[in-house]
This record gives C-alpha cells, structure tokens and sequence, in this order.
C-alpha cells in the first residue's frame, strides 16, 4: 500500500529517551512501554483506552466479504486485506502514516504453538515480554500482544464469533508489527482471537507493517543475486542440470520474496518534553508501576491485571 498522507496519524508510536515508549490514540495514552537495557525484553503497561479503528464484524458481513473464497486461501486473504486497507485508509485513530506499507500473511515461522495458549492464561494489564527467554518466566514468552484485556469466554460477542469459527467465517485477527515492542500487536479482532482460541483452534491473522525501503531491499539482494548467478553458472551438462536449475530458481524467488515482505522499523515520534513527560503520563494513567531496566522481572511490572 502506498499512503500519501497523514504524516502523523492518529495511533502512533512516541519514544523518550531510556528505551520509553508511548503509544497514544486521539492523543491518549494507550499502552507504555520501556525496554530492558539487556535488550532482553520490554516491560508494558495497558491503559485500557484502546478503540479498534475497524468497526465491528457482524456473521453476515463476515459472509459478504469473503464471498465464496475459502478461508485462508489467497483469494480469502485478498479480500479481507483489501476490506481492512479501505477502511484504514479513512481511519482517523489508525495508525497508518505517509509511506509504503504491507498488509497480508505474517511470517509463518514468527508463531510457536505452545505459545498460543499462554494469550487465555496470562495476560496483564501490566506485564512483561521477553525477547530471548534467558531466565525470564516461561509465561512471560508469548508472540503478540493485545492492546486491551481480553473478554471471557462467555462473553456475547466471543460467543458471537465462536459460532462464527465453527460455521467457518471467521473474519481473521488483524496484527499491527511494532519493532519497538519486538511484537506484533492486536490492532482488531481481540474477540476473534479469543473465539478461535476458545474453540481450540487458531485464528488466521494479517500482520500490517511498514514496507522495507527499496534502496535496502537492493543491497539486500545483491548477494543471493551472485549466489545465484554463481551455481547456475555452476551446473554441467547433465540430465538434471535442468531440475537443478529450477530449484535454483525457486530458492532465489522465495528468498526475495520473504526480503520484499520483511517490515521495516515502525516510525516513532520524539515525545514532547521527553523523559520527563513520560514519567509524568506513566504516573497518571498507571499509579504504582516501576518497571526496572535491569535483572529478573519484578513482581511490580508482571502482576496479574487489577
């Protein structure tokens, strides 16, 4: 997607100095953040202000959007992430921004099954990521993380979208990559998450995420590029040069291809007055929470949700 404006948008990233986050939308706090200066992990705190940009998905508009393609087929994944594009497009609380974008099938090895789980189990409003594991809590290693609490079970409108998973219209979750965070994180579809959960399955999910500068791609290229060239130059006269050919085809084509569709770093805004407006939010919207920058995870930035 190529966005022509606005510069700024309406859900963005802001950073301080110290590894200090903010995301706002509309200009209120939504979710603060600050990184282990280990590089290890982030610590996070949700505000509980969080609006999905996208409005809410009804079975029969579910039904109308994806038409006849089958779920998860690339026509399916056509439609819904056109259906998505248009609508964040005029989203005034979007965080879409002037530049190249992508919208479409995460990295399929970005998810660990056993992780999937610990999203029902363990997830505060004040709580911690951990990037690499080391000694950190197991729990503590999930692979997206959502904007707002999740519903129960039993909520109406999970139990909406649990009948939706089981006729097999789930809309899929749509995920925001923020570099920052390291994660993705659940931009809508909160409830459909828990749904397909719930129901013991997994939802589909399209990741949006800005588009790697094509200057960068270039120099990325440039070696599998030789490489290729080097083992096509490479292959003799024999009977399977030409199947070997092929494989050396497909090799390059799906590594440019997962380089074109690698995210780039996600923009952050320089906070206004820095460090020092970010300690004063921190303390206004969430009284009591320190998270450290070094050593194991407090009690105080993983306690369950108040």
């Amino acid at each position: 997607m190529r966005i022509d404006h606005p510069v700024r948008p309406g859900l963005r990233m802001e950073c301080a100095d110290g590894g200090r986050l903010l995301l706002t939308q509309g200009g209120g706090p939504v979710l603060f953040a600050r990184q282990r200066v280990t590089h290890r992990g982030v610590h996070y705190a949700r505000t509980g202000r969080y609006v999905s940009p996208l409005p809410p998905l009804r079975a029969d508009r579910a039904r109308e959007v994806a038409g006849l393609a089958t779920p998860g087929s690339e026509a399916w994944t056509e439609r819904w992430a056109a259906y998505a594009e248009a609508r964040l497009r005029t989203a005034a609380d979007g965080p879409l921004h002037e530049g190249d974008w992508h919208l479409g099938p995460a990295a399929p090895d970005w998810f660990v099954d056993g992780n999937w789980a610990k999203l029902l189990a363990h997830d505060p409003d004040r709580g911690h990521l951990t990037w690499f594991g080391y000694d950190d809590p197991d729990e503590d290693a999930r692979d997206l993380l959502p904007l707002r609490a999740l519903s129960a079970p039993d909520a109406p409108r999970v139990k909406a979208y649990r009948r939706q998973y089981r006729e097999g219209v789930l809309p899929p979750v749509f995920l925001w990559w923020i570099s920052g965070l390291h994660s993705p994180v659940v931009l809508d579809g909160h409830d459909r998450l828990v749904a397909a959960l719930v129901e013991g399955g997994r939802p589909a999910v399209l990741e949006l995420s800005r588009a790697i500068d094509p200057a960068l791609l270039a120099t990325w290229v440039e070696g599998p590029v030789k490489e290729y060239e080097h083992r096509m130059a490479a292959l003799g006269d024999d009977p399977l040069s030409r199947v070997r050919g092929a494989n050396i085809g497909r090799w390059l084509t799906g590594l440019m291809r997962s380089l074109e569709r690698s995210a780039a770093a996600t923009r952050a805004w320089p906070l206004a007055e820095g460090v020092a407006a970010w300690e004063r939010a921190a303390a206004a919207h969430m009284p009591g929470w320190a998270p450290p920058r070094e050593g194991p995870v407090s009690p105080s930035a993983s306690s369950p949700r108040d």
